[in-house]
């Protein structure tokens, strides 16, 4: 059984102007909790109290999709069929009540007025038919007060323990014959993997012994469990198999300095994978048969130094192959093992095509792709490459794709806007997968289908949410039954936890900025301590969904904002670009007028504002420091970059094919060595005043030591005060749960000493 869940680019389209038939005056009193803005008296037509309806009620201030969207799920069928006409009273109460998601039976006008009534919308009103502009600001400071419900009183303190700690068993797989469940739990403070007979009442096994680092993943090749795992952050992760029972484990690739990858589990070849290993040449993978019962490999096939990835066909011979110098490159294809790679399909600079399947009879192959197009796509090629579009969004890249090759078909895509959506393929997955959805009583974007057997019959699903971590459903598609398996720490409780929600706003040189805005419980979004937390990548993206980190600060009286700024991956290819170069420019841009929209609609406090990031996210945050050193007071850097000449100096081996694209895309150190300069914090520590923590682990790969390091000498050398974590038993990112918990007490410390004086 060949599942493919994979994952390409994500995102929203780059719109042009948005329109608003109001004036920022008004905008800026619709988001007054008091109405103490003159305006001008004067009748208000639908599509104006639309657009301010959207601007008051929602933080969709940049995305005129996005908006539309909105008011497409307030206006429904032929109702407001002249948008130009003057907007009534009752049509507005059933605009209002949809926006505060109290609509039940109501099937008139007078139902919905009455219902507003109730809800106190219209309170000191007149009782004009018709609604004027400063009519409208009443109402909508009504609306937001019945919205809010708060008692700004916010919600009882959770410990850092509570959101840090493992979880509880997560990542539940079927083996193929459906008979197995596997999942990872924790054992000895470290995620093991546990396997649990179906049907039978026996407990679950513990089949790993982990106490040094967490079981990374797991995957069953027959009836054959291995899982994976590195050494402290090294990210040199090996294959290991185990016995049932746990007393057996054996590390099948005890090479120093590899990483394996793994490339297909060879369906009907007995006790045989492939997998790739970087260890004839630590900058490139080759690809091997591994025995998953010796552990004997069998090289299958020499990488020259320039093939970034291998894709087997159906019968597991390797077939397809992509090179590239990082930033141009061509697809091959042989047709066996026997024959000479040869020119499939040419990729230019700026293109993305990830071949991810042969069809069943190896006729075809599947792909995303954005060549010739802004925005990825899924396509299928037939053997000499013409190319058949399977699945497009007007709006945003595919960013994921369920292939099974026993239909032999794509099953769904999905793509994210302000959440994951999905678009089908197969007609009985789709009524499959909404049953599911409505035994559950979910939205499409909380549910999710992790694995299923051969035939289709069983299923692992799970539902998240922005305040649900996570559950775990096994469903019998033959009895119809759904029994919860897990819960995703239950000790947090959904209630109590913060709402994460869709924002985007314009740049100062016109570009849509998407990203997330979490809002603490029961406080009143007025004046607060702000966090704006830079993602990695930063051709990566933040999407709406549970984060620990998150509802940590949230619960902590913070509001916490997530930005998708330009280069962050899957708004297409022309916004990905657009932050080439930019690093500590218009990037960095981006992120300062996201906290000053904060600013502007009176959510963020402009004396309590912090920055924190991880990896580039570590970067954006030294950068904000030097480059806008008056707008934060507390500076949080995890495992960033503060030279970025050293950064690429120090980057893995088998990163090197990469190479040329990481200088396209951040620079090249001699040809654009004056713009890295004045991109790279550590030249720039005279302009840091910001109180700053940083926390590195000794072993990452990706983020050397060194980065960390430098920073802090340099601002220990001028006075400035900083502090510092190093620990020597973690990489990119603290994995480890004592690790984890630590970090954010002590970030949680520093950030309220100069956050909540």
């Amino acid at each position: 059984m060949k599942k493919r869940f994979l994952s390409a680019s994500l995102a929203v389209i780059l719109t042009t102007s948005v329109v608003i038939p109001v004036s920022m005056q008004e905008v800026r009193a619709a988001n007054e909790t008091s109405s103490q803005v003159e305006v001008k008296e004067e009748s208000l037509s639908a599509k104006e109290f639309l657009d301010l309806t959207v601007t008051a009620l929602t933080f969709q201030h940049g995305s005129e999709t996005m908006r539309q969207q909105i008011i497409d799920q307030w206006v429904k069928g032929e109702e407001l069929k002249d948008l130009s006409a003057n907007i009534k009273r009752d049509e507005a109460a059933r605009i209002l009540v949809r926006a505060l998601n109290k609509e039940e039976k109501e099937k008139t006008l007078a139902e919905y007025q009455e219902k507003a009534n109730k809800l106190g919308l219209f309170n000191g009103l007149s009782n004009s038919e018709t609604i004027s502009k400063q009519d409208a600001i009443k109402i909508l400071n009504n609306t937001k007060k019945v919205k809010s419900g708060e008692s700004n009183e916010g919600v009882k303190e959770i410990s850092v323990e509570d959101f840090m700690k493992n979880p509880g068993s997560f990542g539940y797989s079927l083996s193929p014959d459906g008979n197995y469940i596997t999942y990872n739990a924790e054992w000895e403070n470290r995620s093991n993997v546990f396997v649990k007979k179906m049907n039978d009442d026996s407990e679950p096994v513990r089949v790993s012994s982990s106490t040094d680092r967490d079981i990374a993943g797991s995957l069953w090749k027959d009836d054959n469990l291995l899982y994976i795992k590195d050494k402290g952050g090294d990210e040199n992760f090996h294959i290991y198999s185990t016995t049932f029972n746990g007393n057996e484990e054996k590390d099948l690739t005890p090479y120093p300095n590899v990483t394996v990858r793994f490339l297909s589990d060879l369906q009907g070849v007995q006790d045989e994978i492939l997998i790739l290993m970087n260890k004839e040449d630590a900058k490139v993978f080759d690809v091997y048969k591994l025995n998953v019962k010796t552990g004997k490999t069998t090289h299958v096939a020499k990488n020259p130094g320039n093939i970034s990835s291998w894709l087997a066909d159906s019968n597991g011979n390797v077939r397809m192959a992509v090179v590239s110098d990082g930033v141009v490159g061509t697809i091959l294809y042989r047709d066996s093992e026997k024959d000479e790679f040869k020119p499939f399909i040419e990729i230019e600079a700026g293109d993305e095509i990830n071949p991810f399947s042969f069809s069943k009879d190896n006729k075809h192959i599947y792909a995303t792709s954005n060549k010739g197009r802004d925005k990825v796509e899924v396509v299928k090629y037939d053997l000499e490459g013409k190319e058949e579009v399977i699945m497009s969004n007007p709006e945003v890249d595919v960013s994921g794709v369920l292939y099974n090759d026993e239909k032999d078909k794509v099953l769904y895509g999905a793509y994210v806007t302000d959440k994951v959506h999905y678009q089908f393929f197969d007609e009985d997955f789709e009524k499959l997968f909404r049953k599911i959805q409505n035994k559950l009583g979910v939205q499409e974007s909380e549910l999710g289908i992790n694995d299923y057997n051969k035939d289709m019959t069983k299923f692992i699903v799970s539902v998240s949410s922005d305040t649900v971590y996570g559950k775990y459903y096994y469903y019998d598609s033959t009895t119809d039954e759904l029994t919860e398996m897990a819960t995703l720490s239950p000790w947090l409780k959904p209630e109590e936890l913060a709402e994460m929600h869709p924002i985007s706003y314009k740049s100062r040189d016109g570009l849509t900025i998407n990203g997330y805005l979490t809002l603490p419980k029961n406080k009143e979004a007025k004046n607060l301590p702000l966090i704006v937390n830079p993602h990695g990548g930063p051709w990566a993206r933040d999407m709406w969904g549970f984060n620990p980190e998150v509802q940590l600060l949230a619960n902590r009286g913070y509001a916490v904002l997530q930005v998708n700024f330009r280069s962050s991956s899957g708004y297409g290819k022309e916004f990905l670009e657009a932050g080439n170069k930019q690093w500590g420019l218009k990037i960095q841009d981006d992120i300062t007028d996201g906290v000053q929209w904060a600013i502007d609609q009176g959510i963020a406090d402009p004396k309590r504002i912090g920055i924190y990031g991880a990896s580039f996210g570590g970067y954006a945050t030294l950068a904000g420091i030097t480059t806008t050193p008056d707008l934060y007071a507390a500076a949080v850097d995890y495992v960033g970059i503060s030279n970025i000449f050293t950064l690429l100096n120090t980057i893995p081996p088998y990163w090197e094919t990469m190479r040329n694209q990481l200088y396209e895309r951040v620079g090249h150190p001699e040809k654009d060595k004056e713009l890295l300069t004045a991109a790279s914090p550590i030249f720039h520590v005279d302009k840091i005043k910001t109180p700053l923590f940083v926390a590195q682990g000794a072993n990452d790969p990706r983020v050397n030591k060194a980065e960390s390091d430098q920073i802090v000498e340099a601002l220990r050398a001028k006075g400035v005060e900083v502090e510092y974590m190093l620990k020597e038993n973690e990489g990119h990112v603290f994995q480890n749960e004592e690790n984890r918990i630590e970090f954010y007490n002590a970030m949680l410390k520093f950030l309220d000493s100069h956050l909540k004086k």
